[in-house]
């Protein structure tokens, strides 16, 4: 059922753990799987397609498989990256490092279907874009921190408001510090 990847065989071995969990005495683990090869300097079109396909696959392969054993409503499983790509290609059809990025949240305890945070204007030079005038690449300026991010997580695990400062230092520089996808009950 999961695809023959890399990152399919790290998602069957944590849906494995998260079938036995109750038996082994635990509730909450943190599990780290990961999926390389999106630094795309060149020929960026190409290999990310690849990459999301692949992607596709075994996020799919585990939301059917903890849907099936009922366990899904147990798990959240989210995307996590300091860095995107600028807007433009380079002379390698390929894009240069920025920052901000989209990422991905599933499981049964997330409120999904949406898009969180705002959208930036995509336009080189625009009112977005940190890079300016003639050289502008497209590095658009996120609305949305990771300390957001990790925090509205965070809250889901268990953290609690008082200990929130102690583990995201800057959550205090945000008027809204969980941004709602998350069912925390």
């Amino acid at each position: 059922m999961f695809p023959n990847s890399g990152l399919g065989q790290q998602l069957a071995q944590v849906a494995q753990i998260v079938a036995v969990q109750g038996s082994l005495g635990m509730s909450r683990q943190i599990f780290f799987v990961g999926l390389g090869g999106f630094d795309n300097h060149e020929d960026l079109v190409n290999k990310q397609q690849g990459l999301l396909s692949s992607l596709d696959a075994a996020l799919n392969a585990f939301v059917t498989t903890l849907t099936m054993r009922g366990t899904l409503d147990r798990v959240t499983l989210f995307t996590e990256s300091e860095f995107n790509r600028t807007g433009n290609a380079n002379a390698n059809v390929g894009t240069d490092h920025a920052w901000g990025s989209h990422h991905i949240v599933l499981g049964g305890a997330v409120r999904g279907g949406d898009c969180y945070g705002t959208y930036p204007t995509l336009a080189l030079d625009g009112p977005d874009d940190t890079d300016t005038g003639p050289n502008a690449r497209g590095r658009w300026l996120p609305s949305t921190s990771t300390a957001q991010y990790g925090a509205t997580l965070a809250r889901w695990f268990g953290v609690s408001d008082a200990d929130m400062p102690i583990v995201f230092p800057n959550i205090g520089q945000f008027a809204q510090t969980d941004l709602g996808f998350m069912n925390n009950g």
